[in-house]
């Protein structure tokens, strides 16, 4: 199904009167990781910028924005364009995704296509330099992504970010990564409402303040196996969604009670069994791969969502046993323990209403690899060898490609127009 007009020439919705922030409230967005499903993300955050943007205060921004994997490179751009209007905001970001060529932007030659099952079994080692000279910044991988790299460098306004954050335009950055060395998830915070104290006694996270910069959001998105390990501090970093796809729990504990998610899993409206595969198709290592990745990158999002849901559920039933200070009594114990208190929490997740790894098939078929020059075409091939014609995990990460990128930011625009009612609710309501 191809989505109407392209979001970048459709006209904004008619405007309804501006919502106030009320005071004291931290509004947060929460960006997903997913690679080339990162295009969908784009298409609601231009829904967002165009329509719903205008509805609240003049001047609104996120208090905090978290991000992981691609939702770290979308974090660092809303950071780096609070400045720029919606129109013009939603114009670069959607044009960046909707020109997408692979051969633009993963580096596939020859020598890489005869390496990668050398690379796979320890063979070679792809290692290089990122301008420091005779310093291996990125290590190992499957795939040399210095395009991909070009297009964080070159593309988001670093300075303009520093600014912005001096300004609390946003409060906070967070951008999620994990250590290879330990495994620790290690969470970068940099604007004037960083906080580490939430995790001083978190002994599965490492929370530091930093100056994030291209190395911190491209270690965010490296999928491990895949893209290079990427070093920030002396040390190897890789995609973030290992230990932390959706990354929720950073903002909440940073004193979000408003939360805005987008998610990049599909959840199907009723509830099925398993679905079945032929044997033939689970030996084959594109189809495991594809799997291996829904399963460390789509993370437990329904779970931390419910259990935001308890927790709201539990501070209303102790007011009404034990007075309108039962939350503020029991958050004396509970900041020594965690470093943070609890607080109601509302929540607008936007989710795909199609699976992405059924779109990215149905638009390989739809190009059958043409136009993407012969390698390219070949690499997308081998991503799909074996796997059941009616999908396509492994490639639907890969596939940076505006026939496939372009039609996610439709969907996401159009899953966002869906839910406008309940962002505008989730971000300003009473």
């Amino acid at each position: 199904m191809r989505h109407p007009a392209p979001v970048a020439d459709a006209p904004p919705e008619r405007a309804r009167p501006r919502v106030p922030r009320r005071p004291g409230r931290r509004v947060a967005i929460v960006l997903a990781g997913g690679g080339a499903r990162g295009a969908y993300e784009a298409g609601v955050l231009a829904y967002l910028f165009e329509n719903v943007y205008p509805e609240l205060e003049p001047g609104f921004e996120f208090d905090i924005v978290s991000g992981t994997s691609v939702g770290a490179i979308h974090a660092a751009w809303l950071a780096a364009t609070s400045r720029l209007r919606g129109r013009a905001r939603s114009k670069a970001l959607v044009e960046t995704w909707r020109g997408m060529r692979l051969r633009d932007v993963l580096h596939v030659r020859a020598g890489d296509l005869v390496g990668v099952p050398l690379r796979a079994v320890g063979l070679r080692r792809l290692a290089r330099s990122i301008g420091q000279e005779g310093s291996e910044d990125a290590v190992g991988g499957l795939v040399d992504l210095s395009p991909l790299e070009r297009i964080v460098e070159e593309r988001i306004p670093w300075r303009a970010m520093r600014a912005n954050l001096a300004r609390r335009r946003p409060g906070v950055l967070c951008i999620s990564c994990t250590e290879v060395r330990t495994g620790l998830n290690t969470l970068f915070l940099d604007g004037e409402l960083a906080d580490t104290k939430p995790w001083a006694n978190d002994p599965s996270t490492r929370a530091v303040t930093a100056e994030i910069q291209g190395p911190h959001v491209r270690a965010s998105a490296a999928i491990p196996f895949l893209f290079p390990a990427i070093r920030v501090d002396g040390q190897l970093y890789v995609d973030g969604g290992l230990r932390m796809n959706t990354p929720l729990s950073p903002a909440l504990r940073l004193g979000a009670d408003r939360v805005v998610v987008v998610a990049l899993k599909h959840r199907p409206l009723s509830p099925a069994g398993p679905t079945e595969y032929p044997e033939d198709a689970i030996t084959q290592p594109a189809f495991l791969l594809g799997k291996v990745l829904n399963a460390l990158l789509m993370d437990q999002l329904e779970t931390e969502l419910h259990r935001m849901e308890l927790v709201n559920a539990w501070i209303a039933r102790g007011e009404e046993e034990y007075g309108p200070d039962f939350l503020a009594r029991m958050n004396v114990a509970l900041r020594v323990r965690r470093g943070t208190g609890y607080r109601r929490v509302r929540a607008a997740v936007v989710r795909p209403s199609e699976d992405l790894g059924m779109v990215a098939a149905r638009a390989w078929k739809r190009g059958g690899g043409r136009e993407l020059g012969a390698l390219p075409a070949l690499f997308t091939r081998l991503a799909l060898r074996g796997v059941p014609a009616d999908e396509a995990d492994l490639l639907s990460y890969l596939y940076f490609d505006g026939r496939f990128t372009a039609e996610l930011v439709d969907l996401g625009y159009e899953d966002a127009r869906r839910e406008r009612d309940a962002l505008v609710e989730a971000i300003a309501g009473a």
